[in-house]
């Protein structure tokens, strides 16, 4: 028995006549006698009482269509399923993040993608660099929005670069420095600089110290937080001048944020598994992509 079957004594039990099913199935009336025969066989009952006059169910065959519709409109509903979820439309999408550098476009993007995927569970995690790329190289994570991280480069993650993100410092609206178009990082030579901790932020400390190295100075480096809204909090205070990328300055606030020369940039990247890459990644990634063409991350800033 088979869901050829069932189809079959459907029909039949509905129109309640053997030569209007078989026309509608396109089959030869004998052929669809046998089958329904066939399965009156599997079940070892009745199904169907018919003479030359009528054809009714059986108290048996009444059961059966009663469960047959069930049955084989689970089955369309799951072949529905399988369908979407092969195009993307539907499973899961586990994205971990990190914080500022996101803030101008991910809460755009993730509900652009929800009304193209409304059946896609998407599950999002905020962490640091180093801890989005353990999770997506574990497996926990489906895809990472995050810096490049120099110790994870060799564990069979693949990446999309998003944006070069320049770096510059933040000052003070009453800081002598803070009219200026750009500023030179040998300017920053003596200052007291608030920068992001390393342990948090790799590639994001090892470049800002870089960039002073060939500017021919060490940094004085007054605080390293762990999170960038407490490089703006300190600079804010009066602490020192931070040093951040142009992505992180929330709306609104008096910071001033002047590029440096020559420019240094870090990426924001979006980071998954090489050999795991499912249809609602597949989706996700074609809209980033989409939206970093058409210049809707960051509407208005260059790249």
């Amino acid at each position: 028995m088979d869901l050829r079957h069932l189809r079959y004594f459907q029909a039949v039990a509905e129109d309640l006549s053997y030569a209007r099913a078989a026309r509608r199935l396109r089959l030869a009336p004998p052929a669809l006698s046998r089958a329904i025969k066939e399965l009156e066989h599997d079940l070892g009952a009745e199904v169907l009482e018919r003479s030359r006059h009528f054809v009714r169910l059986t108290p048996a065959g009444a059961v059966l269509l009663q469960e047959t519709a069930l049955l084989l409109d689970g089955w369309e509903e799951a072949l529905r399923r399988v369908r979407r979820t092969a195009s993307g439309e539907e499973g899961e999408l586990r994205l971990g993040y990190i914080g500022p550098p996101t803030q101008p476009f991910l809460g755009r993007l993730l509900h652009e993608y929800r009304q193209r995927y409304p059946l896609v569970s998407l599950h999002l995690e905020e962490r640091t660099p180093e801890r989005v790329w353990e999770m997506v190289a574990k497996g926990r994570l489906t895809a990472g929005l995050t810096r490049p991280v120099p110790s994870h480069t060799a564990l069979g993650l693949r990446t999309l670069v998003l944006r070069e993100e320049r770096l510059g410092v933040v000052l003070r609206p009453d800081h002598p420095l803070a009219t200026r178009r750009s500023l030179p990082w040998k300017s920053l030579a003596g200052e007291p600089l608030i920068v992001l901790a390393r342990r948090e932020g790799a590639s994001l400390h090892d470049a800002i110290l870089a960039a002073c190295r060939s500017a021919g100075f060490m940094p004085r480096l007054a605080r390293t937080p762990s999170v960038i809204g407490t490089v703006l909090s300190y600079t804010e205070g009066g602490s020192g001048l931070g040093i951040v990328t142009d992505s992180v300055l929330p709306p609104g606030t008096t910071l001033r944020f002047v590029p440096l020369t020559p420019a240094q940039t870090v990426p924001l990247v979006l980071v998954w598994q090489e050999d795991l890459d499912p249809p609602p990644l597949q989706r996700f990634r074609g809209l980033l992509e989409d939206w970093k063409t058409t210049r809707q991350l960051w509407p208005g800033r260059p790249d």
